[in-house]
């Protein structure tokens, strides 16, 4: 098929982010599909430079970004960048008469900031919901453009396991939610050497305004997360956040190893490296997340288990969907949290081989995307 994802490389031009959006634009060409990027920026393109610490509506940022993220993985020439009347990469009409040929076009998040003519003309349009409450609370608070793309994608898929069950307020919008799990290109995630001694995680401390919904607020992952602080501090375990958007001495000051985030993910393959040089995953999820228990797993903690790393997770309603207890430990409170870390380091070669067999049993891309073409084409 000829397909065309849409992401948010260059927008958000982080190790983390880009392989998100890799783990489907490789995994589907593995499969044999005819693969094409797409970033549309809207009006115009409003970059965060690292380096500089400013924003920048230069497209040279984020376009060298893509090529660079693309280009090792055989899809340079298969990508445009657009803002406004503006592009970047394949030539636009070239890109137009893909439009016209395509079989299929993937939204992928929120990642589609306007729409344009060419994009209804692929055969069948889906949305791909990476961020279950908050993509439905924002259309549901009127976001005008995410309610309109919706409207326009004829299936609507969601990570979020649990949507539509009895105690989980997501609203479904008047959409069928069909569950799918982050993928993971097993082929470019070997299991890594074990002799690490750190669990990490990578994290934003806050990547957006928190959401109110039916009276309930649902917030960001520094919501969640002072109720933790302590557990470096309680545990012989060292663990190493890399860090965006928070304080690194508030962290460092409870026994945290903190990094820049995005100095020490910045590429895929920085990020790459990052995972696989740790024992296990220590990761605080988002608060919405959390209340709304709609099932969420990360995109990041598939990677950890394709390289054969644990992951303790804090619980949003794995259990319902996801085998806990070998490979991935969930945790509720302070104290499950430490028994959590204990029970990983009490028989680690264990748990990490229970890891890779749940990436390649669950999280594959050769699993996850021929179940989701076949529901999208359906």
């Amino acid at each position: 098929m000829i397909i065309i994802v849409t992401g948010a490389i260059g927008r958000l031009p982080v190790g983390g982010s880009a392989w998100a959006h890799l783990q489907y634009l490789v995994g589907l060409s593995l499969l044999g599909h005819d693969v094409y990027y797409l970033e549309e920026c809207g009006e115009g393109s409003w970059v965060y430079d690292w380096q500089t610490e400013q924003i920048t509506t230069d497209l040279a940022y984020p376009t060298d970004y893509v090529r660079r993220c693309l280009m090792p993985f055989g899809l340079d020439g298969r990508w445009i960048y657009r803002a406004g009347d503006c592009s970047v990469g394949m030539p636009l009409e070239d890109f137009r008469a893909i439009c016209a040929k395509a079989d299929l076009l993937i939204v992928h998040g929120w990642t589609l900031a306007s729409w344009r003519p060419e994009y209804a003309r692929p055969h069948r349009r889906i949305h791909v919901d990476l961020d279950p409450g908050f993509t439905q609370f924002r259309a549901a608070a009127g976001d005008r453009e995410l309610k309109d793309m919706l409207a326009r994608c004829e299936r609507h898929f969601t990570i979020g396991q649990r949507l539509g069950a009895p105690d989980c307020p997501i609203p479904t919008l008047g959409y069928d939610w069909l569950p799918t799990v982050p993928p993971v290109c097993l082929a470019h995630w070997p299991v890594a050497d074990s002799r690490a001694s750190e669990f990490t995680t990578l994290m934003q401390w806050q990547s957006y305004q928190d959401f109110e919904f039916d009276g309930v607020r649902y917030g960001n992952k520094s919501g969640e997360f002072a109720q933790f602080m302590d557990v470096p501090s309680s545990t012989r375990q060292p663990i190493r956040v890399a860090l965006s958007g928070g304080q690194p001495a508030e962290l460092a000051k409870f026994a945290w190893k903190v990094d820049v985030g995005w100095k020490v993910s910045f590429t895929p393959s920085d990020y790459h490296r990052f995972v696989s040089r740790s024992r296990a995953e220590f990761a605080v999820a988002k608060h919405g997340y959390v209340a709304t228990r709609g099932g969420w797993f990360s995109d990041r903690s598939a990677c950890y288990l394709a390289a054969g790393r644990p992951v303790l997770v804090q619980d949003t309603g794995l259990a319902d969907w996801l085998p806990v207890g070998e490979g991935v430990l969930t945790f509720a409170t302070f104290e499950q949290a430490l028994a959590g870390i204990e029970k990983i380091n009490a028989d680690y070669r264990r748990h990490r081989r229970a890891a890779r067999a749940l990436a390649e049993r669950v999280f594959a891309t050769d699993r996850v995307l021929p179940d989701l073409l076949a529901r999208a084409m359906d």
